[in-house]
Order: structure tokens, then sequence, then C-alpha cells
């Protein structure tokens, strides 16, 4: 029984690698080790005649078009008129093909060399050699991917988002490489070096910013938010410190603010007022200029001596 110009045993094989499919088309009946749903042409588009949940006999198939349904992570399907292409793991394959995006706006891109990513939570972008991380384009998921051919006999990838009417055609004219990867669950990016990490390592280090400085609290709460560190110094006066990994002129908006709501209350200002400390692992000259002209000093944070991992004697200067 042909399926998009290829017998429905072979596709389906292809599909499975290595599931049980067997059709003999002289009893017009099949043995399939994938569950599938067999769709009558006559019916309305989209109709189902029958399922078959479990691998076993499927009768009567010349007349009906034969789908998989949604399979297990780690299976392939067959949808539509042409079989999805293969993503249930990331595939990328690197191709010489055109295309053409249809919807609220439209877009093409010429014949070229381009790199094809299938993701496996749906989406498909289209990568050049140039535009760093960015895709020339893609279609976010849910969408549906069918794979078949087009009128002049190139393949064609056919991608229809599931929420709206845009489209996205991808014409073939060569594929260089293929290949499929399963990735498995990623445990997500932990960064290193945020700003939260930074005030717990000022707060085990208050000294590390002036010398005689001591923590009170983290998180001083104001009326208007919290201040990250709120310190004394040698002297006993109270000292507010604001930490950003980046220190811009917003930052010490920032910390004026708190200042001047801190200095309203007589608790803290017994012995004098409540100064400021603007901490970043990089200050802009602008920033700096403007803390100097509001009387907040200034503090450049290590970060990796911090942490105690700052080797002095690999250091050239």
């Amino acid at each position: 029984m042909a399926f998009g110009g290829e017998s429905l045993a072979g596709r389906l094989d292809e599909r499975t690698r290595g599931a049980a499919v067997e059709v003999d088309a002289g009893r017009e009946a099949g043995e399939v080790g994938v569950p599938v749903e067999e769709v009558d042409p006559g019916m309305a588009e989209g109709g189902i005649a029958r399922h078959h949940d479990e691998p076993g006999p499927v009768g009567g198939v010349l007349d009906a078009e034969v789908r998989e349904v949604a399979l297990p992570r780690g299976t392939y399907c067959v949808v539509g008129h042409g079989a999805t292409v293969d993503s249930p793991v990331v595939r990328i394959v690197v191709a010489r093909c055109q295309v053409d995006y249809a919807g609220r706006l439209s877009a093409h891109l010429p014949l070229a060399t381009r790199v094809l990513m299938l993701k496996s939570d749906g989406s498909v972008l289209i990568h050049s050699d140039g535009g760093s991380y960015k895709p020339l384009n893609w279609m976010s998921p849910p969408c549906t991917v069918r794979e078949g051919v087009s009128e002049d006999g190139r393949a064609e990838w056919l991608v229809s988002a599931t929420k709206s009417d845009d489209t996205l055609r991808i014409l073939i004219d060569e594929v260089l490489h293929d290949t499929s990867h399963d990735l498995g669950i990623d445990p997500g990016l932990q960064k290193d070096g945020v700003e939260k990490h930074l005030q717990e390592l000022l707060a085990e280090h208050p000294a590390s910013l002036a010398a005689g400085l001591t923590l009170v609290r983290r998180e001083f709460m104001t009326a208007i938010g919290p201040v990250d560190l709120m310190c004394r110094d040698a002297d006993g006066l109270s000292v507010a410190v604001e930490i950003k990994r980046r220190g811009d002129i917003d930052g010490v908006e920032q910390l004026t603010r708190y200042l001047d709501l801190l200095n309203r209350d007589p608790a803290l200002t017994r012995k004098g007022a409540v100064r400021g400390i603007f901490a970043a692992q990089e200050i802009k000259p602008q920033a700096r200029v403007l803390a100097t002209d509001r009387g907040i000093a200034c503090a450049l944070v290590d970060y990796d001596a911090l942490r105690g991992m700052d080797d002095g004697e690999h250091r050239l200067f």
C-alpha cells in the first residue's frame, strides 16, 4: 500500500526504527507495531474512522489513510497526508533550502545552506552561519510539522501553527547532514555572580567594602523597598549599601532615594546621618561622578576574591 510515494510498511518501519510493521495489500490488512488511527478520506477533515491504540492487525487499510497517533517520547509519528518530520528528540539538519513564512507578515529566505533545528518541545528554528544565537526564522510551539513533496519534486516541510494560521514552508534541495539526539532533561541555567550571590558574600565580609564595617541586617526594609545591606562603621554610624553587578546611574538614584528615607528615621541618625556605599563589580564613569556629587562612596567588588578563588601567585600584576 502506497503512502506518500512510499509503502506504508517501509515508512512506518523507518519512523519506528525497528517496530514490527507488516502490510499485506492482497488481504487489505496490516500488522503494525505502533499505535495508529485510520482516517476515512470521505469523512470531514480530521474525522477518525477507527483507533488502534495497541499494536496489532489493521483491516481495510487500503480505503483509509493510516496514521500514527501521539506517541511517547523517543518514538516517531506519521500524521496527515505526509509523515511528520522526525522530532521526538532534537534533530539538526544542514540543508540547501528556501523558506517562506506566511501569517501576520510574509518573509522569504532564498535558496542557501542553512541549519534546521527541530526541538522536542515542538519548536522549529532556521539558522544561518551569522546572526549569533538568533534564528533567521522560527515557529514557536505548539505547531505541526509535515513532510512531503512539492509540485516540482523537492522535499517539502510544512510547519503550521496550532493556534493561528501562520505557516512556515521549507523547500529542501539537498540534505548535507541529518542527525538526532536525545538531550534528556536539562537542569536549567545556574548563574554565578548574580546580585544575590554578591549580597551574600558581602554580608559575610562587610569589611571588604570599608574598614571597620559590620553587618546589621540584610534586606533592610524601607517604604519603597529593601536596602541590600544595613551596616555600621567603626564610629557607630549607619551605612546603607546598594549592590549591583554593573553599577549605572539608575543604581545611584535608587540608593539616593533610600538614603532620603533612612535619614528621616531618628533611630538610625542618633550619631549622625546615614551614609551610602554603592558597591558593584563594575561602575560606569557617569554613575561614579553622580555618586561622588551626592556624597555616596563607590566600592568595586572583586567577586573571585570574595569567594576565595583569587590566586595571587598566578597574577601578572
